[in-house]
């Protein structure tokens, strides 16, 4: 194997956080303390001192290695130490311990204005930024126009960048790291503030630029869909920690299923309102066996079973299940007035419904659910969102036999029949 084009081995980096202190005392009075009892005043002083900042590790002996060509999705929750890397990275900060090793130029776009010099013009700005990746400026003219372009705010390309909008700044940004062809990308979550249109086009280069032109790209988002399509990589922190890196599909996984708990069931532990309403029971989802699973398989259907109490008759209530996949992306909703196309009311009394899902329907993945007792638009009575979560498992779809790679949130199989 090749030797890494970044190589970060043992990587620390701590903060120390302020606290203020409740009482603060007087100049006049800290220097009488000071004369009178110097000793006693130095210590109090530093006892002070010491209790007024904490330690921080934003993060902790954290290693891994790039090669040319990768182009690695780092992601984590907030706070998980993802810019602070990439600061690490861009030598922007200096780390408390550990060491980084990287061969070739690096061009970076951590926030808004990367780079820039908010009193230059958006030409002056390209020029510096080549010279800062060490180019000439036969190399930085060579590629000028493509850069322009790109950014699409040639007309304001001899104002000065302080007038720009963020979106004119993104875009310049963005045109003058991914053209002034560094050996190794780093791009931060600044591409959300540029327009979808925009940020597709982005997207677009990335791919461009890493995979027709061999470049390196470290590229931190929230946005998961875009993680997956462009990146083949993938580090997961968690705390300042390295939580696991390889395959971009196995380390998404892994991000999505932090803190997940596949019950597949959830009961009611508070006492129920004596007032009017409808209130949620147990929520249970069944596999093809009749017994509670979070874990099914993608060829087996399943069915979820609802219960619940209601306080008086209702003749326009509404019992709804929504699905959400891994993205945040509402999958299906199914409510109890589906199949009659109508309310039709609910009585006094523990009432308990099943909805039966085929098999061969869902596409392998996580999904969670949200259940709800409402009157629509008038009111709701009960809701459990994001409590049960349920997973798919590979089991031998259509799609992983074939391997043919199929999208789509749902897996269905249709019967294709010929009319000649």
């Amino acid at each position: 194997m090749s030797n890494p084009i970044i190589s970060v081995e043992i990587l620390s980096k701590r903060y120390l956080i302020g606290h203020q202190n409740v009482r603060s005392e007087g100049l006049r009075h800290v220097i009488e303390n000071a004369f009178r009892a110097p000793r006693r005043w130095w210590q109090e002083r530093r006892e002070k001192k010491s209790a007024a900042t904490e330690e921080f590790w934003a993060l902790k002996d954290v290693s891994f290695e790039v090669h040319t060509g990768d182009v690695v999705g780092i992601v984590g929750r907030n706070g998980a130490g993802k810019s602070t890397l990439l600061k690490l990275l861009s030598r922007i900060t200096e780390p408390t311990s550990g060491r980084i090793a990287i061969t070739g130029r690096v061009a970076s776009l951590l926030e808004v204005g990367t780079g820039f010099h908010a009193e230059l013009t958006g030409r002056e700005n390209i020029f510096l930024n080549g010279a800062i990746l060490g180019m000439s400026k036969a190399e930085i003219a060579r590629k000028f126009d493509e850069i322009v372009a790109f950014s699409e705010v040639e007309k304001f390309l001899d104002t000065p960048v302080k007038r720009y909008s963020s979106g004119m700044y993104v875009r310049l940004a963005f045109a003058v790291a991914a053209h002034l062809e560094p050996e190794i990308l780093i791009v931060d979550e600044v591409l959300a503030v540029g327009d979808a249109a925009f940020q597709k086009k982005c997207l677009g280069k990335m791919q461009e630029v890493s995979k027709n032109q061999g470049r390196t790209v470290l590229f931190v988002s929230h946005n998961i869909a875009a993680v997956q399509l462009l990146c083949t990589k993938g580090l997961l922190l968690n705390q300042g920690q390295v939580q696991k890196f390889g395959g971009i599909t196995s380390v998404i996984e892994s991000y999505l299923n932090q803190g997940v708990e596949y019950s597949g069931t959830w009961t009611r532990t508070k006492p129920i309102p004596k007032n009017d309403g409808i209130y949620i029971l147990a929520v249970r989802v069944l596999n093809d066996d009749g017994a509670v699973a979070g874990h099914l398989s993608c060829t087996g259907g399943f069915v979820m079973e609802m219960s619940v109490q209601v306080n008086r008759t209702y003749p326009d209530a509404q019992l709804a299940i929504r699905l959400t996949n891994q993205e945040g992306i509402p999958v299906l909703t199914t409510c109890n007035t589906d199949f009659h196309g109508q309310f039709i009311g609910l009585a006094p009394g523990r009432k308990t419904f099943r909805v039966a899902f085929p098999a061969n329907f869902l596409a392998p993945a996580t999904y969670t659910l949200l259940v709800a007792a409402h009157r629509p638009s008038i009111e709701l009575f009960d809701l459990i969102d994001n409590t049960i979560a349920i997973c798919i498992e590979e089991t031998g779809s259509v799609a992983a036999i074939t391997k043919d790679q199929r999208l789509g949130v749902v897996n269905p199989i249709f019967e294709w029949q010929p009319q000649d």
